[in-house]
């Protein structure tokens, strides 16, 4: 169970009958949540010293279990030069499905697996980095467990926040689940071939998204026919200088 998002809510059950006050063991939940998120922002930001040191440029992908994710990394991976080295940090409940697929294109990748968990955290990221050792001056994805509500919700040391978002999820996200749109940097709309098949219209997932961050940078791409990857692996480039 995750102590500050509440994902499994079986410790909210009560016993009605009894006369009891519940303002101490909530307000008591409340400082716990704060404390957690206190010790875990700590620790992100000492990670984020010592990237920054190193100049690692480290980019929390989130998005929601089918967004693409994963595919998108695939691609992005074989699409950047090969002056820029790449590593990745894999989030999953279970398997090292996803980790198999990155390891395939000849990127250095760690897997973690959270079990019930439904995010990273600052401990397991300091714990991949160190498996993981990046290069100094160089490029590690975070891919984050699926999950577009509590991974916005904690720092892992990561320069920037992207959401993937899938074309096929609907145009109403940015609104729906509005704190991870507004804590990201940037929006990679995937699946962009598959605006034809259906009824979508790619500005108003934009619209929607700058509604919630008018700063949002957004990528609309197609990773498996390559539309809009030219784009997308340009900005990162452009965090890590070109090293080509």
């Amino acid at each position: 169970m995750c102590r500050v998002c509440g994902c499994d809510h079986q410790d909210h059950e009560h016993d009605h009958d009894n006369d009891h006050d519940h303002d101490h063991p909530h307000t008591h939940r409340v400082s716990l949540q704060s404390a957690l998120l206190a010790k875990n922002d700590r620790l992100a930001e000492e990670l984020r010293v010592h990237l920054g040191h190193q100049e690692i440029v480290a980019l929390n992908l989130i998005g929601s279990p089918g967004a693409g994710k994963t595919t998108l990394l695939e691609h992005t991976i074989r699409a950047l030069p090969s002056s820029i080295s790449v590593s990745v940090v894999e989030g999953d409940q279970a398997t090292d499905n996803d980790a198999r697929r990155i390891a395939a294109t000849g990127c250095r990748v760690v897997q973690i697996n959270t079990g019930a968990g439904c995010h990273l955290d600052a401990t397991m990221m300091d714990r991949g980095l160190g498996e993981l050792s990046p290069a100094r001056r160089s490029l590690v994805f975070i891919e984050n467990v699926g999950n577009l509500v509590c991974p916005a919700l904690f720092d892992l040391g990561e320069r920037a926040k992207v959401v993937v978002l899938s074309v096929t999820e609907g145009e109403d996200k940015p609104l729906k689940y509005p704190h991870v749109f507004r804590a990201a940097s940037v929006l990679v709309l995937t699946k962009s071939d598959l605006v034809p098949h259906l009824d979508v219209d790619i500005s108003q997932y934009v619209a929607n998204a700058r509604r919630v961050n008018p700063a949002l940078q957004v990528f609309p791409v197609s990773a498996r026919r390559g539309d809009g990857l030219a784009e997308w692996c340009g900005w990162l480039r452009s965090q890590v200088g070109d090293l080509s």
